[in-house]
């Protein structure tokens, strides 16, 4: 059975840790999409790992590890991440990288820096790892396949043309050093050696895993308003976050996708720019940022402080929608304890109207949170197994949230260690 992980809504929902602990009766786990340039945080008996490039399955001994031909591949990076695990003690994870997966170069990290710096007020908020410029490659077809590595003909006559557009415009739009295509076809020879015991035709290896009844999670990463076509665009990542391109990104058929677990948070946070209805500023939203997550709610990639907000029923509602959700994960909502009443955003209020739909981007910076406050529960929730066992207004707050967005709510994670989860309605 193939079952997603996604983000209903800017990232940062807490997929990482809800991909480990289903990865517990997993065979194979896929990341389909994205690459280092936001992270999965995961807390479990190693200790505390924040993933950018492995799926966050990797940390068992019978799963397989897949890089998806929808990832950009960092390969130092996804090398360095797998010593990262080993040097604290994890078994050295098995893996498998898609033939057909793109390399993410050091130019398109130099690329994303120096367009950031040429838009100046106006920059996108990138993390600079190098995702825009990566996947302007592989849709202009200038990007370059695993595969590609092993055609060293073909491979050095792509270089040197790449390279010559390359650096029309290093030296006339940005004014910087040029790349010398000896040195990246070189780099590149370097990469191939490096991947090599790890390629593999991963569309066929699935395709004999789905046939042989095997458990595969596909792991996304941001969230469904991150999505290139249907999120807050142009504020937005490069690749689609949504559970259907997890077929594209894997390698498989749409249809063999049974169930898309869509993670939702119990409050609302975001890195990067763009429009953020349910935002809060000052003291109200440095208190929130300081209790929230598994350590305060700054970026796994960045460190930056996230922008922090309440939850956001009309945002959340569309993302589950968009994803597809069947059933939703509802996390960090034993952070919410210390709230003597809790803001819930239900509406949007645009031009003197409110709305449950959540419009296009030049509409929701206008939109003014409609806000409806519900009785905190003003206790500590963690260490509860049984839904029964929460308190009553604490259950009311999930229900309530079930109600506007339309989703069953099966798990809610009230602490970030990998078995701190209540089942319910499964």
């Amino acid at each position: 059975m193939v079952k997603a992980i996604v983000g209903a809504n800017w990232g940062d929902e807490g997929k990482g840790k809800i991909t480990d602990m289903l990865a517990e009766e997993s065979d194979i786990i896929v990341r389909f999409q994205g690459g280092s340039n936001a992270g999965h945080t995961i807390i479990n008996d190693y200790g505390k790992f924040a993933l950018h490039l492995l799926p966050s399955g990797v940390f068992y001994n019978h799963t397989t590890s897949v890089i998806g031909n929808g990832v950009a591949l960092n390969i130092p990076y996804l090398f360095n991440e797998v010593k990262s695990l080993t040097d604290k003690g994890v078994p050295t994870p098995k893996i498998l990288v898609s033939d057909r997966a793109q390399i993410l170069m050091p130019y398109h990290v130099d690329f994303d820096a120096y367009e950031e710096e040429r838009l100046g007020g106006k920059s996108f908020g990138s993390t600079k790892s190098g995702i825009a410029p990566f996947y302007s490659d592989k849709y202009a077809k200038i990007g370059f396949q695993v595969s590609e590595l092993f055609d060293e003909t073909s491979l050095r006559e792509k270089v040197e043309r790449v390279v010559a557009y390359k650096n029309i415009l290093l030296e006339h739009l940005y004014h910087k050093p040029l790349l010398n295509a000896d040195e990246i076809f070189n780099l590149m020879l370097e990469y191939r050696e490096m991947v090599k015991p790890y390629v593999a035709d991963v569309s066929k290896y699935l395709h004999e895993a789905i046939k042989e009844g095997k458990n595969i999670l596909l792991e996304g990463q941001l969230g469904a308003l991150k999505d290139t076509d249907h999120g807050i665009y142009p504020m937005v990542t490069s690749s689609s976050t949504l559970a259907a391109y997890g077929a594209i990104g894997a390698g498989i058929p749409a249809a063999e996708i049974k169930d898309v677990v869509t993670v939702v948070k119990a409050y609302s946070s975001a890195v990067g720019a763009g429009a953020f209805v349910s935002e809060i500023f000052g003291d109200e939203a440095d208190e929130l940022r300081r209790r929230g997550g598994d350590g305060g709610e700054f970026g796994a990639t960045t460190g930056r402080p996230r922008r922090m907000g309440w939850f956001d029923a009309v945002a959340t509602r569309y993302g589950c929608r968009m994803q597809g959700a069947t059933e939703v994960a509802l996390t960090v909502l034993d952070v919410l304890g210390y709230l003597d009443e809790i803001p819930m955003c239900v509406g949007y209020e645009i031009d003197g109207k409110v709305t449950k739909d959540f419009p296009t981007t030049y509409q929701l910076e206008k939109a003014k949170p409609v806000l409806k406050t519900m009785p905190g529960w003003k206790c500590d929730i963690r260490g509860i197994k049984n839904y029964e066992d929460l308190p009553e207004n604490c259950r009311k707050y999930i229900e309530t949230i079930e109600e506007e967005i339309g989703v069953p709510i099966t798990m809610v994670s009230n602490g970030p260690k990998r078995h701190e989860i209540i089942y319910r309605n499964r």
